[in-house]
Order: C-alpha cells, then structure tokens, then sequence
C-alpha cells in the first residue's frame, strides 16, 4: 500500500511539473504577450519594437513578460507558435503580419488577438461586408496606405509609361486585394497592368524579370515576401532600367524609386496602447475597431532614382 501511493504521489508530482512547463515564463501579476512575427525585415522589426516599447510605457516594465518568436516566412510554422501560445494560456497574443494574424485567429477563440502589419482584415479573416471591426477576440492596426494614390504616383512619376507589372506574392491575401485594386485604378488611367504573382521566394527571380522585361514601371505591394527579397529584386529590376513603385518604405528603401508610406514604429505603438487598455480591462476588444495609419508621406529613394535618372516631384521626401 505504502508503495503505491508512493507511485500515485511521484505521478501526482510529474503531471504538475508538466503542467508548469507549459505555463507562461512569467511571474505572478505580470502580464505575459506571446509575439508571433511572420519574418524579419525592417518594416515588421519596427512594428515589434513599437509595439514593445508602448506596452512597457503603459504598463511598467516589471509588468510584461513577452514571449517572442519569428516564423521566418513559413506561414505554417506561425500555426505551429500560436498553438504553443495557446497552450502556455498568454493573456494577449500579438500577431505581426497577415498569416501569423491568421494562424493565431485559427489557435484560439478566447485569447485576446491584435493583429499589426496587416493590409485589410476583412480579406485576410475572409469577413464579408467588414465593417472595420471584426468582433470576438479579434482586432488591431492595418498598415494601408491609400491605394488610389499610389497609383496615381505611378502616373505622376511615368506620365509615359504604357505598361504596368503588378509584382506579388500569391500566397499573402492581401498582397492580391492591393495589387487588384491597384490595376483597377490604373486601368481606368489607360495603362496596360499585368500580374506577376510567385508563389514564394524560390521563383521570385524568375518572375521578377519575367515582369521587368514586359513593363515600363512595376509596382509591388505592402508584401512581406518581397520585403525579405528586396535585394534581389533590385538586382533585376535596376540594371535593366526598370522602376518601381512600392507600397511601403521598407520595399522601396530596398528596391523603389518612390512609395506612399506609413511608419510602422508608430502602426506597432498604436497597437501597443490597444493592448494596454486591453490588459488592464479598459476597453473591449470584441468592441475594438481596426484602427488605420493617419499619416501616409510621399518618398523617394535618392539613390535609385539618381541611377535611373529621376527627379522626385515636389513634396516628396528622402528615405534615409
């Protein structure tokens, strides 16, 4: 007898022990985030970090813990992070980028969820009729610029130019919705627009000078598979005297000659202050509308637009 409960005490003692593993590393009456970051680059760093630091701001620094992790552009493995967030019962989750916005709404219908770096919600959780606020557990910042007017910059700065190449990644949602919208605007305009989607970063070469030998301009979105390969698009797009047009500064800083951008430091601090008043039990999130960029500037990357021999019309300013 004595052994066995023994045995049944050790038993008792794994469980908990296995049970503590898979709770939040943090301590108590602290708040733990899990971040879910699709890749790295410039414009998702800048969100992570602002999104960091207005937390700490609004709530102290001894009161946050955040769990951080980088899928490095597998989409699947943003599924695989939100699960382990889900089983490590996080307060709030922070999903940085449209498929770790995705994978965490399919992890859990109870943890609160802001997403940052996302184009247009209602695309990316497939909501008909989005009338800018999602519901549930649900809500966060969209990093939209006014597609409108960037396709008027690319007349603007090609008053010329016949044929626009719409470059994408057909595996982001809302890299289609804005590379759609975007030939709409401009078809109306008289130009000639033709996608190029690649399914990931292993054809992007190939399809960039596929679209770079068709074009007169391209133009490629807020896409987070383009950002990571924006060197290499360059290495295309530049020698063969071909522009582009991009949807965030971080692309064109890489490979554009102009952009009509937000600043994604300030997209991750305004959802840093959501989740504050979430943590803290002042506001609602299922409440909480999307809250978009007020804020879009017109730049230029100097450096491209010398080689290529473009002047920047007025009002726009340097990247630097």
């Amino acid at each position: 007898m004595k052994k066995r409960v023994l045995a049944i005490v050790c038993m008792l003692a794994m469980v908990l022990s296995l049970a503590a593993c898979g709770a939040p590393a943090a301590d108590a009456g602290k708040f733990t985030v899990g971040i879910c970051q699709l890749v790295t680059h410039d414009a998702l760093d800048a969100a992570t970090q602002g999104f960091k630091d207005a937390l700490i701001a609004e709530l102290g620094e001894d009161k946050v813990v955040f769990l951080e992790e980088n899928a490095a552009g597998d989409s699947a493995l943003c599924g695989t992070i939100c699960t382990d967030f889900v089983s490590k019962n996080v307060d709030l989750i922070m999903a940085n980028a449209t498929p770790a916005l995705q994978a965490a709404a399919a992890a859990t219908e109870d943890i609160p969820i802001l997403g940052t770096s996302v184009t247009e919600y209602g695309v990316a959780l497939e909501i008909k009729d989005f009338n800018g606020t999602v519901g549930g557990n649900v809500s966060g910042t969209s990093d939209l610029a006014p597609l409108d007017k960037q396709a008027d910059m690319i007349v603007e700065w090609f008053p010329e130019a016949k044929t626009v190449g719409l470059l994408y990644c057909s595996a982001e949602a809302n890299s289609l919705y804005q590379v759609n919208t975007v030939q709409a605007f401009l078809e109306q305009k008289g130009l000639t627009c033709t996608l190029y989607p690649f399914a990931d970063t292993n054809d992007v070469a190939a399809v960039t000078q596929t679209a770079a030998d068709a074009s007169d301009v391209i133009y490629v979105p807020t896409d987070n598979t383009a950002a990571s390969n924006s060197e290499l698009i360059d290495n295309i797009c530049r020698p063969a005297g071909v522009p582009i047009v991009a949807g965030e500064e971080g692309i064109c800083k890489g490979c554009g000659v102009a952009t009509l951008s937000i600043n994604y430091y300030d997209l991750g601090v305004a959802t840093g202050k959501m989740a504050a008043k979430i943590l803290t039990g002042a506001a609602n999130i299922s409440e909480m509308p999307v809250a978009y960029a007020e804020i879009q500037t017109p730049k230029f990357n100097a450096e491209i637009c010398t080689e290529l021999g473009l002047t920047a019309p007025a009002g726009y300013v340097e990247i630097q």
